[in-house]
């Protein structure tokens, strides 16, 4: 459509592991797009034409090693310094596979979220932190 600016979207899988009330986080580094950035959350970029649950597993099946089932999307947001890019975030569990750290994932890390904070160094948005705060 002529007059529309195109933008691009993230899709992020929120791990969640009810058992242990904990969510899964992979550490990156030299993220050429967000310097500050070091722990956060699987993600990828979405794919014209590719469904979104799709990508959704996909990348988070490279970036852990874990098939996931997809129980919804939650919260949306503009990126951090990236006002044509949003993310959508997903929650979703593990069902199948062996954690291992994959595409620009160095390490990965299974953590209560209220440990968040110590971790992420780049913002969180508040309604973010208090949904998977309400998770445990």
């Amino acid at each position: 459509m002529e007059g529309f600016d195109k933008f691009n979207v993230i899709i992020l899988g929120i791990i969640f592991d009810p058992k242990n009330k904990k969510v899964l986080i992979g550490r990156r580094e030299n993220n050429p797009h967000i310097p500050e950035l070091t722990w956060c959350f699987p993600r990828g970029r979405a794919i014209h034409g590719e469904d979104v649950d799709k990508t959704l597993k996909r990348n988070v099946k490279a970036k852990t090693g874990y098939k996931v089932k997809n129980l919804g999307t939650f919260f949306s947001e503009t990126c951090l310094g990236e006002e044509d890019m949003i993310g959508i975030y997903f929650l979703t569990e593990v069902f199948e596979g062996k954690e291992k750290p994959g595409g620009n994932f160095i390490k990965l890390k299974w953590i209560h979220p209220k440990e968040i904070d110590k971790y992420f160094t780049t913002p969180i948005h508040k309604k973010l932190k208090e949904y998977l705060m309400n998770l445990v």
